[in-house]
């Protein structure tokens, strides 16, 4: 690919060797021990250990190394050698951690004791298993359980998961947020709407027999490497892969497989997508509208030539509902608008439209650049339009396919992790545990922080993540944080959510997936939900890093018993000792999707929870899948005005999520900082900016609050005029917390609305509005 000189770019393709010496240099950085070999070769494997970092599905017949460079950092990072003991926290104040970055934070190694926040001190002491758990529990029995949130991140086990909601709901209250309310929501919500179902349709099989796929803003490379040898083996076979995201990301441009050793030597890379668009921020909905436009004149005219159809009109009569009202629309837009919207051609609309209609079966894959917008459940439903005009849901090799981020963060939904009571199967709880669910719904992530600000919420218990780091408004957050009354954070490392603490705090270090959990019941293991929706076991093998670490079973049943009064049906001794009991209990409330479920957990490949829309049956208000009316062209929420930007926040190549792994994003050639605002350079002229020119980052957002980022140096990348991009976590501050998604809440960090200023006052305008 050509580039412009004055961009910083990276020449090589994703993968090869610079995957192979990215994983090197993060070995020897964290000090693993040569047994972190023997972990690697077992991670994502049938009986091995599951990848903590992104949730792309396990094969059943897997590579000799089914591990991408960010899943071996992901690994090795939890191996380290380094601990975070008593000494440590005796040594620093938390008040002078809070001024360390995130990546130092968590190099301080993983935590070995359990430890209470001593206000007086300014530092964390150590205390009992015992005495944690009393006095947090006495904590929680002096409040109303409706002012508590129970809030997990992506990678806690089904059965963790399952123990949470289940303790939630015993204590009184459905408060349980989680890191899905970050990200894909908008999936849960806005797919389930035109589907029925709240998560995609696709198997991995459905990758071997798909004519072509259509990706929107997800970064394969970046977040998750091993797609890229499915895509890799689709493109190879004749599939073609065409992609729409405003940063041209290495992934789905090219690539070369490290265990290829024909590849390797060659250092020849398989070209990804034959058509690549850098639509703009937000700009989905009119570029998907072209695409349709395009396959809706073609229909008519080959109608009229041949009399045979394009779409598939028997299964849009059977199947659909909404589809005169979508086609109305799409051709009452004219390609003027679309064009606009998209900042993409109609010449370049109709081709990616041409390569819908020459293909029978046609899978959708979108990651966080469409959930995370204004208009985000929008888009999708475009998306889903696409796919329904020719029939390409309910059949082999053909779908729609969400790529979901943690490891397990659409699991937990499965089982109950939700704020919704509907979504639950109550009936089932009542009968199993004889009591009555709250019926009340709970708080949502930003549901949950307006409830912080505004003192109606005054304990939060958090089942690993970084929530702190990861939401946005964050310096009114952090300040409204520390007027609750408790806050408790589980967690393997430390980070700065640990550090902005309530009245009464702590801190409960747990085991990692991959180290050995011993019960009374002897080693025990965990399953987790892939984005494919197979389940899989995962068994860790490693010695913990302190004997002092529980197991996050343990940890959520000794807060449960100190909290909740004994009750015959509530066992939480016995299924700590055997997780297996908690698999069966999962079985008995969800016996549709978990049948047999300790008998087929070691499946290779795991095994299939169902999906009811992948068989044509669509658990819809109408009872058949949805055409949607889209209401606007841009998921931005904001109009364009002069000066105004399209901030997406983006992740490096050294991190997932919150937690940085080091500073060298090698697959877009930045190296040593994060500390950067990426520009084309038109824009950076149009500025009256310079490269390296330091600036500040404020929102204009239209409420008159004033937030602002210092310290970021301009940096010419390859972007579409107006649109920047920076890193997130750093950037949450900029985001308004009522600037989220419509119709599910999620955080729009993908089209933040912001103004550069530079020491002189505001640079601008931007090149084209």
């Amino acid at each position: 690919m050509a580039h412009d000189d004055d961009t910083v770019h990276y020449d090589g393709p994703s993968g090869g060797f610079g995957s192979l010496k990215g994983v090197a240099r993060i070995f020897g950085k964290e000090w693993a021990t040569p047994m972190a070999l023997e972990t690697l070769r077992r991670q994502n494997k049938p009986g091995g250990f599951m990848c903590v970092s992104c949730a792309w599905t396990k094969p059943e017949h897997p590579h000799p190394a089914e591990f991408c460079e960010n899943g071996a950092k992901a690994t090795l990072w939890e191996l380290t050698t380094r601990t975070c003991d008593p000494g440590f926290f005796a040594k620093h104040t938390v008040s002078e951690l809070k001024e360390w970055k995130d990546y130092d934070l968590e190099q301080a190694g993983r935590l070995t004791h359990p430890m209470r926040y001593d206000r007086a001190d300014d530092r964390y002491v150590p205390v009992s298993w015992e005495e944690a758990f009393d006095n947090i529990g006495a904590e929680l029995k002096a409040l109303d359980p409706k002012s508590a949130v129970f809030y997990a991140s992506g990678r806690a086990s089904l059965e963790t998961s399952y123990l949470y909601a289940l303790f939630a709901r015993l204590y009184g209250h459905n408060n349980l947020p989680d890191s899905s309310n970050m990200c894909h929501e908008t999936t849960s919500v806005g797919l389930k709407k035109v589907t029925g179902s709240p998560v995609g349709t696709c198997q991995l099989k459905d990758f071997s027999l798909c004519d072509a796929i259509f990706f929107f803003g997800q970064n394969t490379g970046t977040n998750s490497p091993r797609f890229l040898h499915t895509l890799k083996d689709a493109v190879e076979r004749g599939c073609k892969i065409v992609t729409f995201n405003p940063v041209r990301e290495k992934g789905l441009i090219e690539f070369i497989d490290p265990q290829n050793p024909r590849q390797m030597i060659t250092q020849k890379p398989t070209e990804i997508s034959c058509l690549y668009y850098q639509v703009r921020p937000g700009g989905d909905i009119a570029a998907i509208m072209g695409m349709i436009k395009h396959v809706l004149a073609i229909e008519e005219r080959q109608w009229a030539e041949t009399g045979h159809h394009l779409l598939n009109v028997d299964f849009i009569d059977q199947h659909t509902s909404g589809f005169d009202e979508m086609v109305a629309k799409v051709k009452a837009t004219s390609w003027e608008e679309i064009e606009q919207e998209s900042g993409l051609s109609r010449v370049d609309l109709e081709a990616a439209g041409q390569v819908y209609c020459d293909a029978s079966k046609v899978i959708g894959i979108y990651g966080m650049g469409v959930t995370q917008h204004v208009h985000g459940s929008q888009t999708i439903g475009m998306l889903v339009n696409l796919l329904l005009l020719r029939g390409n849901i309910g059949v082999d090799g053909a779908g729609i396919s969400p790529v979901r981020g943690h490891s397990n963060v659409q699991g937990q939904r499965t089982v109950g992790i939700s704020e919704k009571p509907e979504l639950v199967p109550y009936d089932n709880l009542r009968r199993i545990f004889e009591f009555e669910p709250p019926p009340e719904k709970g708080v949502n992530t930003v549901e949950a922080c307006e409830g912080i600000v505004d003192g109606s919420i005054l304990a939060f218990i958090g089942l690993g993540g970084n929530f702190v780091r990861a939401i946005p408004e964050r310096e009114e957050m952090e300040e409204a944080w520390t007027r609750m009354r408790l806050t408790v954070q589980i967690a393997t490392k430390l980070n700065r959510s640990h550090l902005i603490n309530g009245e009464v705090a702590y801190l409960l270090p747990c085991l990692g997936r991959s180290e050995e959990d011993i019960q009374k019941g002897g080693p025990q293991s965990v399953t987790m939900e892939d984005s494919l929706s197979m389940i899989h076991g995962s068994v860790g093998r490693r010695k913990p890093a302190s004997k002092h670490l529980l197991s996050e079973m343990a940890i959520i049943a000794g807060i449960a018993k100190a909290t909740l009064p004994p009750k015959p049906t509530i066992k939480w001794d016995e299924w700590v000792g055997d997780y297996g009991k908690v698999r069966d209990l999962i079985e008995t409330t969800y016996p549709d999707k978990f049948k047999d479920f300790n008998a087929r957990m070691f499946t290779p490949g795991g095994f299939f929870k169902g999906n009811q829309a992948r068989e044509r049956i669509w658990k819809t208000e109408s009872g058949k899948a949805e055409f949607t009316t889209p209401t606007t062209l841009s998921a931005m929420g904001v109009p364009d005005k002069p000066g105004r930007y399209r901030l997406i926040t983006m992740r490096s190549n050294d991190q997932f999520n919150t937690t940085i792994y080091g500073y060298s994003d090698r697959l877009r050639g930045i190296e040593g900082t994060r500390d950067v605002l990426l520009m084309s350079p038109k824009d950076i002229a149009a500025a009256g900016l310079q490269h390296g020119q330091v600036v500040s980052l404020v929102s204009d957002a239209d409420d008159g609050v004033h937030r602002q980022v210092d310290g970021l140096t301009v940096t010419p990348f390859d972007l579409p005029d107006g649109c920047l991009g920076a890193y997130y976590p750093e950037m949450n501050p900029l985001v308004p917390l009522w600037y989220h998604d419509k119709a599910s809440k999620t955080p729009a960090a993908k089209g933040v609305p912001v103004r550069i200023v530079t020491e002189v006052g505001v640079a601008g305008p931007p090149g084209r509005r």
